[in-house]
């Protein structure tokens, strides 16, 4: 069982990192193998919409998105962790899934396999924490978190978000967040 982390956060350490680790920790905990993609620390530039991903699937975009897709292929569990900005994801975030656009013309237009995982299905969780208290702030990623993930054939079975969390490692003084986290890295291996 291959779990991949990945943190969309610009500040390192700060709370959905904090979700993240324990997340990943449940899931070792299951015997899960686990991988963590930091996007600040990567250079992936925005999809140009230029169609050159349709003739063979491959970007055209020479960056560290090259050595992101195999990962995102081989897992068989994805947890995405992302502050709310603005009530959306993180522009890093954003940058990683408009280029999953080259999975896309793998799936539907060279009618490809896209998993490349030992089989089973594949499932993703999302993590977040958000500083205001709106009671919609986590409404608005869904459908893109929905459409990514079935566009690279993982099933969305849920999230656990933490509104008026907004201080670095404020999470920690949540009474259930890092539990709820664990659990959840950990029921996420096990199935």
């Amino acid at each position: 069982m291959k779990v991949l982390g990945i943190a969309g956060s610009p500040r390192h350490g700060g709370n959905t990192d904090i979700l993240l680790e324990e997340a990943l920790k449940g899931a070792r905990s299951a015997g899960a193998e686990t991988e963590t993609i930091v996007i600040s620390k990567l250079d992936i530039a925005p999809c140009l919409h230029c169609d050159g991903c349709l003739k063979e699937g491959c970007c055209v975009i020479e960056d560290d998105m090259q050595s992101v897709y195999p990962k995102l292929r081989e897992a068989d569990r994805i947890i995405l962790a992302s502050p709310m900005f603005f009530m959306g994801l993180t522009a890093q975030v954003k940058a990683l899934i408009d280029r999953c656009q080259a999975l896309w013309a793998i799936k539907y237009v060279l009618k490809q396999p896209l998993a490349l995982n030992s089989g089973g299905e594949r499932k993703g969780l999302f993590l977040s924490v958000g500083g205001t208290g709106f009671k919609d702030n986590f409404d608005s990623p869904k459908p893109i978190l929905k459409s990514w993930m079935a566009v690279i054939d993982v099933k969305f079975i849920g999230e656990l978000t933490y509104a008026k969390v907004d201080e670095k490692g404020a999470i920690k003084k949540h009474p259930t967040a890092l539990q709820d986290a664990f659990e959840a890295g950990k029921r996420l291996a096990q199935e």
